[in-house]
Order: C-alpha cells, then structure tokens, then sequence
C-alpha cells in the first residue's frame, strides 16, 4: 500500500515537504498506516497549484503538532522530486485507480473532498513514479546524466535497461539506486543554471550534451540535505572541490566568501578575480546556505577566516524563486523539529543494521 499527499502552497499548514508533512488529526490513522511506506505529493490546481503529481517520500514517523492542537507532523525521509510534474490526468485517464469508479469526472474534485491523505495501489505508485522520473531514465539522457555504461555497476545498469513495465514493477529499487538520484539531481540543478558554473561563468558541453559543470548541494546529504534544486548550486570541477572543502562559500545573499586562513597562494587570487555568476532559475534559498554554512549571514557578515569577495548574482526573480516560495520564515521551532528529524533518521539507520 501506498498514498497520496495533497499539498498546495500557502496552504496554512506547516509543511515543508522534503522534511515534514503538516495535516489535522481527523488523517492521523490513515497517515501512521502509510508509515515506513512511500508517498506522493500531488498539488491540486487551487492556490495556484500545477494539478500534478510531483514529487516522492517517505513516512518516517507520524508526531503531535505540540503547538497547534488537532494536528500532526508526518516526519518525511528520501524526498524526490519527479524530473517534471506527472498531470493529473493523462490522455483523459486517471492515474488513480480509485478515480475510475467516479462516473461523472466533474464530480471527481467532490469525491476527493476530505481526502488530502488516501492510499493507492502499488501499481498505481509505480506508474506515477516511472512517469516522473522519465526524463532521468531516458537511454538519450545515459551519457549527458552519466548512467552510461562507463559511469555505472551492473546493477545499476540491469534496472536501466529493463522496459518500461518491468522498470515499473521493481520502481522502489530505482528509487533507492544512489546513482540514480545523483543523475535526476544533476539533470535538474544544471538545467536550472543552464549548465553554467555558478562562480566561474562557465560553460562546457561535449558532443553527448554532458556539461562540465557539476551539481554540489549546499546543504550535504550526509547531513540531512535533500536533492532538490534549491539546494542545488551549479559548479565547475575545481571550484566543487573547493566548495566541499568549505575553502569557498556563499553568503544568503549570493557573495563569495574565500577562506583566508586554510586557502593561500593560488586560491587568495580567487577573491582578485572579476568572476561573474549566471543564475538561469531557482537559486538556493538562503535558509538552505544559513544551515550549510554554520550561521553565516549576508551584507557584512563574516565567518571565521573568510571574507566576503565578489558577488556571485542577483537575487532570482519572482519567476525562478524556489518552489516553495511564500511559506514562512523557518523558526526556531522549525529548527529544532530538523535536529529532531535528524536522530529519528539516525535511530532508524542503527536499527536496520542491527
């Protein structure tokens, strides 16, 4: 069993859908049953919403709202999203099984009434899933996404080359495939910097499209990041490993900071060069590079043994601003269901290799 997640912005629920999933108590029963399973989130058309299906997660653990009372949190893990949104309904069909029985399809927005969380078949999950994840899967994609044959196991290489049914049939191993999800991530961030470097201005493409720029997150997976644009940030070979080593950085406001203490010589010259930035859609959110960054804030802000240099870019337009644009600030509460989040994550870790 599987299910469904309704989620629209400005909503009025605390959602933040990589991490958790707000909703009323009348959904918890409905919600602890899909615990330890996958879900997906649609967005209705209303508020704006694209009425598709977008994106995949799991149900980690369902908890009280232990400042709003009559709601929950469910606690989400292994967020991502579909290469584009799957629609709602495809060649005037339904994708949900359970929308087939509706005789009137202008009664289908009445019958899902009350039902923001509902379950699915497994079937219905796998298909959805293998449509949103087309993009990344596509053999024309192998070399641009490196999930050709030099880049992958045999593992990995079996579930490429499987059809589309059998591919659908064993979707939670794609899911679950590691290199997989670095190529959906990789395809996503260099699309949305045009595969650019961010710091350098770069821009190299061999003759299978593949870009020299890479796609670092700013905020680590190790460390609780999820693979979604916004924390995505488009870089050069050199400048990643720079990036990763924390011998550069970026203010929220989209600065370079060069470390001045650990990077000497040929790295000081970086700060003297007149680099430009070229920011395509959906640049990180500052929350996202507060995090990464230990509290490092933008204007005049400085973190130990580095210096603001150059900037990168404007802000993003309204136009390319991160999906969830319009939530609220996160709080310190919100701070603290991350470290909350992060040792049921690490708890579950232990228990399965126990």
């Amino acid at each position: 069993m599987k299910g469904i997640f309704d989620t629209k912005r400005d909503s009025g629920y605390d959602d933040e859908i990589a991490f958790r999933y707000h909703f009323p108590k009348p959904y918890r029963r409905i919600a602890e049953a899909l615990v330890g399973e996958r879900i997906i989130y649609r967005e209705p058309q209303r508020n704006g919403g694209r009425r598709a299906y977008v994106a995949t997660a799991k149900v980690v653990v369902i908890e009280d709202d232990p400042i709003r009372l009559g709601h929950a949190y469910a606690v989400m893990a292994e967020y991502q999203e579909f290469d584009e949104p799957v629609p709602f309904v495809r060649g005037g069909r339904y994708w949900e099984t359970s929308l087939l029985s509706v005789p009137d399809p202008s009664r289908v927005g009445a019958f899902l009434q009350g039902k923001l969380i509902r379950t699915i078949p497994e079937s219905d999950f796998a298909a959805i899933v293998r449509a949103g994840l087309s993009e990344t899967l596509k053999p024309d994609n192998a070399i641009r996404l490196e999930l050709d044959p030099k880049h992958v196991d045999g593992s990995t290489q079996e579930l490429l080359d499987l059809p589309l049914e059998e591919q659908e049939r064993r979707i939670e191993q794609i899911l679950m495939n590691r290199k997989i999800r670095e190529a959906s991530f990789r395809r996503k961030v260099c699309d949305a910097y045009d595969s650019r470097c961010a710091i350098t201005g770069l821009r190299i493409v061999n003759g299978g499209g593949k870009s020299e720029a890479q796609a670092a997150h700013i905020w680590s997976v190790a460390e609780g990041g999820p693979d979604i644009v916004q924390n995505g940030i488009a870089l050069s070979a050199t400048v990643h490993w720079l990036f990763d080593r924390h011998l550069i950085s970026l203010t929220d406001d989209y600065r370079i900071l060069v470390c001045t203490t650990r990077c000497r010589g040929s790295c000081g010259r970086y700060s003297k060069s007149r680099w430009t930035g070229f920011i395509c859609q959906g640049m990180p959110d500052s929350g996202r590079i507060r995090r990464m960054w230990h509290g490092t804030g933008s204007g005049s802000a400085r973190s130990d043994g580095m210096r603001v240099s150059l900037n990168v870019a404007t802000q993003p337009t309204e136009k390319a601003k991160s999906p969830d644009r319009g939530r609220r600030t996160r709080t310190r509460s919100n701070r603290r269901f991350h470290l909350r989040r992060q040792e049921l994550l690490t708890h579950s870790s232990a228990s399965s290799l126990s």
